[in-house]
């Protein structure tokens, strides 16, 4: 079951990675992308964060991820649901083999 999750959440990435690169205007950063969608959203994605993780913790984490290109935070996440994908299912074949010996 862990592994299919994994599979298929690293296939959602992947694919929606590769959308973002087709549909986006080359170079737009996520902080570019964020604001796109948070200027039409009724919430303020920026305050929010900045309340939940205090201003120090956002400029030292959160803003340099936001000068990165729009599609790299999925694949990199895409990338490391499918290895955990594979690492479950690689556990989960070593423990049906120890059973039935």
């Amino acid at each position: 079951m862990l592994p299919r999750a994994f599979a298929v959440l690293a296939a959602v990435l992947l694919v929606g990675s590769v959308a973002l690169a087709a549909l986006l205007p080359e170079g737009t950063s996520l902080g570019q992308f964020l604001h796109m969608i948070d200027s039409t959203a009724p919430w303020h994605l920026q305050a929010a964060v900045v309340q939940v993780l205090g201003h120090g913790v956002t400029t030292a984490l959160v803003v340099p991820f936001l000068v990165r290109p729009a599609w790299l935070i999925p694949v990199c996440l895409g990338i490391m649901c499918a290895g955990g994908a594979v690492t479950a299912m690689t556990q989960v074949s070593t423990r049906t083999k120890q059973r039935r010996s």
